[in-house]
């Protein structure tokens, strides 16, 4: 009788469990179906982020995942990431945060001194995305001229506050290559451009005000209330060296909040904003 007993009490504390759990869920994650409730319960459903993880920079993969499981954002969109690295960032995300995403690659780089690998198979590099909904129609598209170095930008349709997206990630040219940039702000601008909802995440390595910048904001906000294209704005600076190169911009979609927290895994701050997306 006792070993009975204890089957029933063990039985129905399973479904008091699995109830808890189920009411633990984000409100609006119509994407729970497709994913563990228990690896997704606490991603936040309306949180964006993007951050260049520095390359070539001799960071732990671990420390990085870590960093992220901090804010748990529904959507990240990394740049300057080697497939190695994300791939491993992402494994650390699920085993050790108990965080599952979907990961879509934006590589537009093969170099062996980049992303290591030998000679005759060296390493993809350039943007990446992870998802905690599903990605569909991923596109990925290369600047024609990169300036230094290849550069590019990825898109992907995914769920941000319960609703379609169509989410960007980029990394413009470096620094002191203005003119390229303009040309790959134009291209990138006439993408977006196309659709009435996006979310534009990057490393654009320009200021707010430079001129390369304003087909961007001729389309979209900044996720930061206090900035925007002019040198009198309050822009918060988002590198090592207290200048704002990283943007999340809005189109369609309003900012309730941003975030800029320093890092010491990376020369970029993670930036984060929770948004909402209109019915």
């Amino acid at each position: 009788m006792r070993g009975k007993g204890t089957r029933v009490f063990a039985g129905a504390w399973i479904v008091v469990c699995v109830l808890l759990a189920g009411a633990s869920a984000p409100s609006g994650a119509q994407f729970a179906g497709s994913l563990p409730v228990e690896a997704v319960r606490d991603v936040v459903p309306n949180r964006v982020m993007t951050w260049n993880l520095c390359n070539p920079c001799d960071e732990s993969n671990v420390d990085r995942a870590a960093e992220i499981a901090t804010y748990a954002p529904q959507v990240i969109g990394m740049q300057e990431a080697c497939v190695r690295d994300v791939e491993r960032i992402r494994d650390y995300l699920k085993s050790r945060h108990g965080l599952v995403y979907h990961v879509a690659y934006g590589s537009v780089l093969r170099k062996w001194g980049r992303c290591g690998g030998a000679p005759w198979h060296p390493g993809a590099f350039g943007q990446a995305i992870l998802s905690a909904a599903p990605m569909t129609d991923v596109v990925t598209v290369e600047y024609p001229d990169g300036g230094s170095e290849d550069r590019g930008y990825m898109a992907v349709t995914t769920t941000v506050d319960g609703r379609p997206v169509r989410v960007f990630d980029t990394h413009l040219a470096q620094r002191r290559q203005e003119a390229v940039r303009a040309d790959q702000a134009r291209v990138l601008a006439a993408a977006v451009a196309r659709h009435d909802r996006a979310i534009v995440l990057g490393d654009f390595n320009a200021v707010p005000e430079a001129p390369e910048l304003g087909p961007m904001w001729a389309l979209a906000r900044d996720a930061d209330p206090g900035c925007g294209p002019s040198s009198t704005g309050n822009c918060k600076p988002t590198t090592d060296w207290r200048s704002k190169f990283d943007y999340i911009f809005l189109r369609d979609v309003v900012a309730l909040r941003q975030r800029v927290h320093p890092t010491r895994y990376s020369d970029h701050d993670l930036v984060h904003a929770d948004v909402a997306v209109a019915r």
